[in-house]
This record gives structure tokens, C-alpha cells and sequence, in this order.
């Protein structure tokens, strides 16, 4: 065998053990991508609460009864499908930011935003909505329950500046600090508060202090 005749042959065994290594990967990624798929879709923890979607006519008059205005930066502490924080970027331009433990959520309302248009205004991420940093938010939008609006409180008063807004499906904020307003829409109850002046707030913490 020649000099170039061998030359071609070990080129040959080259490509094809470069085939090999490149069919395996292909193989194992086919075999493992499902495991990777179903753990990322798992929540980090148990649940707070279980998903239950507020109507688009509630979310019209939450946005309504919190004044929502272009220049807000709207916060959903428990986003879900996104509908909250996407439905206020479509009617008034506002920025938005959704939070939710569930990746499966968060996954849709990703693609509820880019089917919406809004994905330049609106972003959603995986996280414990109490540890998510609010302090941008000049409007809350909430569904959860009345302990954990009771929990959550602190931390809004911790990080809100007066004058923003927190607008709350359903449940109220506890006896201490009863809303600004309140609206009954059929089956449905819409609280709002308005943040109270920092040198305010102590007043109506004391109380539940014992219970956080």
C-alpha cells in the first residue's frame, strides 16, 4: 500500500470513528432528554397553593380598581399562566414580572407572552415568591390564599414604596390592615390597598408579629 493510499484509509477510520462518537452522543441524548425534561418540570418544592385560573373579566376589573396606567411595572406573586401580568402589558404598555414555583407554568406563560406580543414587556421565572425582590413593583396583582397573603404582608411592607398598589383575587390581607376598597363581582371579591407611608406601616404589623 502506497503513502497516499494509507493516508486515505487512516482519514477514513477518522471519519468514521468520528461518526461513532457522534451517533452515541445522539443515542444517549435520545435516552436521557425525557429524565432531564420530566425533573425540570418538577417543582423545586411542594406547592403553596394549587392553580386555579382568575377569569379574564376579574383580571379587567383588578387591573381597573388598582388604577393599572402605562409607566406601571406590574408583579404577579404566583403568576400561573402569565394571564395577569400579560393582560395588563397588552391594555396599557406596562412592564411586568410573574413568578411562580412550577416550570410547567412559567413555560406557558413564556409562550402566552410571545403569542400575545408582549414578550419585550413582560418576563416570568421559576422562584419562591417569597424570596422574589419587589421593590420595582408599583403594582402586586395576588391569588393566593388569606395565610399567605397574611405571611406575605411583611415583606410588601418591607419592600413597596408608598403609593403602589396591591390588588388580591378573593382574599383579604387580614383584620390589621383592611383594604382601601373592596369590590364584589358576582361570585368574586377584589380587595385593594394602597402602600401606606413608611413611618406608617408598624401600625399594622404589631399584632400577627407573633404569628410570622
Amino acid at each position: 500500500m502506497n503513502t497516499e493510499t494509507k493516508q486515505h484509509a487512516h482519514g477514513h477510520r477518522r471519519v468514521l470513528r468520528g461518526a461513532s462518537w457522534l451517533l452515541a452522543g445522539l443515542l444517549l441524548s435520545v435516552v436521557y432528554s425525557p429524565v432531564i425534561a420530566q425533573e425540570q418540570a418538577r417543582p423545586a418544592r411542594k406547592l403553596d397553593v394549587w392553580y386555579v385560573p382568575t377569569t379574564h373579566e376579574v383580571i379587567d376589573r383588578m387591573m381597573t380598581v388598582a388604577k393599572v396606567r402605562t409607566g406601571d411595572v406590574v408583579y404577579d406573586l404566583g403568576c400561573g399562566d402569565g394571564r395577569m401580568v400579560i393582560a395588563a402589558a397588552k391594555k396599557y404598555g406596562t412592564r411586568g414580572m410573574g413568578v411562580d414555583l412550577d416550570p410547567q407554568r412559567i413555560r406557558e406563560a413564556r409562550a402566552n407572552a410571545k403569542r400575545a406580543g408582549v414578550e419585550d414587556l413582560v418576563r416570568f421565572e421559576v422562584g419562591d415568591l417569597f424570596e422574589t425582590d419587589v421593590r420595582e413593583a408599583t403594582v402586586v396583582m395576588l391569588y393566593l390564599l388569606p395565610e399567605m397573603n397574611r405571611r406575605l404582608k411583611p415583606k410588601l411592607f418591607a419592600e413597596l414604596r408608598p403609593g403602589a398598589r396591591i390588588v388580591s383575587h378573593d382574599f383579604d390581607m387580614g383584620s390589621n390592615w383592611p383594604p382601601d376598597e373592596y369590590v364584589k363581582l358576582g361570585n368574586d371579591g377584589i380587595y385593594l390597598w394602597i402602600m401606606p407611608p413608611h413611618e406608617e406601616r408598624d401600625a399594622f404589623l404589631p399584632r400577627e408579629s407573633g404569628r410570622r
